[in-house]
């Protein structure tokens, strides 16, 4: 599940729509950081590519907080992420998410079914976004 996700995100800071396209099932759901929603592989390609074509896009930076097998072939992933944008080497606080995604293995190969990036905007409660940005910008330095 952890290789998933990262091959996801890879996928994405590769600005390759394709290969996100390929980790998820046919008919495999996405919901933006934006609320943006997609269905299915076709429309997920379809979508990321001119994203991808038309501006440059931040990267992102993970950290796994947990993964739970929900049944022999089924499993559930959590994490936070940040987005550092081109040229820049820090997160942006107000791009801070988390992460779920769900998977499951036919036969053999763990696919995406869900995939969903929810803004931590922790409103109210600045502190918290702030440790947030610092944990994953010691996260992203440890990857360097």
């Amino acid at each position: 599940m952890k290789a998933l996700h990262r091959a996801l995100l890879d996928g994405w800071n590769r600005r390759d729509a394709r290969a996100m396209a390929a980790l998820c099932d046919d008919d495999c759901a996405m919901v933006g950081f934006d609320g943006s929603q997609m269905t299915g592989r076709q429309e997920i390609e379809a979508t990321l590519r001119p994203i991808f074509a038309d501006h440059p896009t931040a990267a992102y930076v993970s950290l796994v907080r947990r993964v739970w097998m929900l049944g022999e072939d089924v499993a559930m992933l959590t994490a936070v992420a940040g987005m550092v944008p081109p040229g820049k080497d820090q997160v942006l606080p107000e791009r801070n998410a988390v992460q779920s995604l769900v998977a499951t293995r036919r036969e053999g190969r763990w696919q995406v079914v869900l995939f969903q990036n929810t803004p931590a905007a922790f409103d109210g409660r600045p502190a918290l976004r702030d440790a947030l940005t610092r944990e994953l910008n010691a996260a992203r330095a440890l990857a360097r």
